[in-house]
């Protein structure tokens, strides 16, 4: 870290649906600059005043950034922390965002527990979660990673399970799809460096801080 790096905090943001609320969030504890927004073609923003310079990263990717020291601090999904397992520091619950990761079934396929499904293959963009929990469950399943329209896989033979994250359950019903177990509760979540964390504490504490209360009293409303 050069002494250059040391004079700005790097904030990651994530590209998708937990973006606009991160901005407005920060924002409204003066963590700002002009110009930051998803579209952006600049790949780094900056506010020379308050010396905070943000980066747009894919959701997927933003842990590696924090993870190692390209941002010391950022925001992103608990799913995604879940799944990729990062060495970071997870300091808040932002408590936006919310989803759940479940695991789910075609309506034909219930079973009467979820040991009955043994040996079937999942399809999942979590599959580092999925692999966690159906081992916890003592259950050997066939894992396979997909990128996106998870649902399609039990409908065209792929695989007989999805893991996948959710918020109002809606496309599963569009898609004859039953939710058989809930695997974690998921919001945006607060994370930091943690070489940053102890070289920049008083402003990332700072930032904590002014998220909390900005957070008790919204509750308050």
């Amino acid at each position: 870290m050069t002494s250059a790096d040391m004079d700005y905090l790097t904030i990651a943001l994530p590209k998708g649906k937990l973006f606009a609320p991160s901005v407005d969030l920060l924002s409204k504890i003066g963590v700002s600059a002009n110009d930051v927004h998803e579209k952006s073609r600049k790949l780094v923003i900056s506010n020379e005043e308050k010396k905070v310079r943000f980066i747009i990263t894919k959701t997927g990717d933003l842990p590696t950034y924090v993870e190692y020291g390209a941002a010391d601090i950022g925001i992103i999904g608990k799913d995604v922390l879940l799944e990729e397992s990062k060495d970071v520091y997870e300091l808040l619950d932002l408590k936006f965002g919310l989803c759940r990761l479940m695991v789910a079934v075609p309506q034909a396929l219930k079973k009467d527990k979820i040991s009955d499904y043994a040996h079937m293959r999942v399809a999942t963009k979590y599959p580092n979660v999925a692999e966690r929990f159906f081992r916890e469950m003592g259950i050997q399943m066939e894992i396979i990673k997909l990128n996106g329209s998870i649902e399609l896989a039990p409908m065209v033979g792929l695989a007989e399970i999805i893991v996948d994250i959710v918020e109002t359950g809606r496309t599963l019903k569009e898609n004859q799809l039953l939710e058989i177990a809930q695997i974690h509760k998921a919001t945006a979540r607060f994370i930091a460096n943690r070489v940053s964390m102890k070289m920049k504490f008083d402003r990332i504490h700072g930032i904590v801080e002014d998220l909390k209360c900005l957070l008790e009293s919204e509750d308050k409303q």
